[in-house]
């Protein structure tokens, strides 16, 4: 398990745990269960603590774990007879997007997702889930081929951003990004969008532009990075935090403000702590969305879309 910042003192105790144990294991006549026990008990009251009220900060940097599992995990287990769909037609295959024909509960279905990677070899393959054009354009060939033969189409969202690469934008990265927000609110079918880490800026709206949008609890979503945005604000990279407390990126607050329809609860301590049963509640998610659109016919489908985003802004805050 690998801590964030914050939890460091969390860290400490479980860590003293795991000694006791190792010791245990090593000296069979050694009896520290009533220890161990106890400083399992404090982890347990430190991590309830911890995350019973996140600033958008620590969220933020929950979202970004890197032992959450990404969108790979969630097509391995939620879906079945997956066939991964590869390239644009026009330029190459970006591996940050990735997606294909597949089956949820025996249904057919197209999922597309964003994939940050596990390890740094995939990272760098996947482009810490950064697409350049041709990954929207596959992305917009996917949605016209699911409009075609009448399939529901599930996106998993989890990117920091479009990738700002001066070949990404010589080959159209800003229309590309566009084109798919376009093709997101033109198709006839069921669109479902599942935030499950970062959705940053336009590379998330890209896939994002669905009838139903959930989130996770400790996802984020927003406009640009807490870091980009204290860059620009302040010049000052370093005031992220101050950022992340004005954009209003949590899933609880862009509930409140009609952005997002859902919120998905994450286990305790987050995804990363128990990612079957993180994977099973978006599972279970998709599910009831899917069938709330069951039936809808195309227009209507359109029409819900475009109107779910054309209301965005007449709901507030509270000051």
């Amino acid at each position: 398990m690998q801590y964030l910042e914050f939890e460091k003192p969390l860290a400490e105790i479980e860590g003293k745990a795991e000694e006791l144990r190792a010791m245990a294991r090593s000296n069979s006549e050694m009896d520290v269960s009533k220890e161990a026990e106890a400083l399992d008990r404090k982890a347990e009251a430190l991590l309830k603590d911890l995350y019973k009220d996140l600033a958008p900060w620590r969220k933020t940097q929950v979202a970004r774990h890197p032992d959450r599992p990404h969108c790979r995990d969630y097509i391995e287990a939620l879906f079945t007879e997956y066939t991964p769909l590869a390239g644009d037609r026009n330029f190459a295959d970006d591996h940050a997007v990735m997606g294909g024909l597949a089956r949820f509960n025996d249904r057919p279905v197209m999922v597309i997702g964003q994939e940050k990677g596990h390890d740094t070899k995939s990272r760098i393959e996947r482009n810490f889930g950064m697409a350049r054009p041709e990954g929207y354009r596959k992305a917009i060939r996917l949605m016209e081929m699911a409009s075609r033969f009448g399939l529901p189409v599930i996106t998993l969202v989890d990117t920091p951003g479009a990738y700002p690469g001066k070949g990404a934008e010589e080959r159209g990265q800003a229309e590309a990004i566009a084109r798919s927000t376009q093709k997101c609110l033109e198709i006839g079918v069921p669109l479902i969008s599942m935030i499950i880490g970062e959705g940053g800026s336009g590379g998330a709206v890209a896939l994002a532009t669905a009838n139903r949008v959930a989130m996770l609890e400790h996802s984020v979503y927003s406009v640009i990075t807490p870091e980009g945005c204290a860059s620009i604000l302040w010049k000052d990279a370093e005031r992220a935090r101050e950022a992340a407390e004005a954009l209003r990126l949590t899933a609880q607050d862009l509930l409140k403000l009609g952005v997002i329809d859902r919120i998905v609860k994450e286990p305790l301590g987050g995804a990363q702590r128990d990612r079957a049963a993180a994977i099973e509640s978006v599972g279970k998610a998709i599910e009831l969305m899917l069938k709330d659109l069951s039936g809808k016919k195309p227009d209507w489908l359109v029409k819900d879309r475009r109107q779910k985003f054309l209301d965005m802004g007449t709901k507030g805050l509270a000051a």
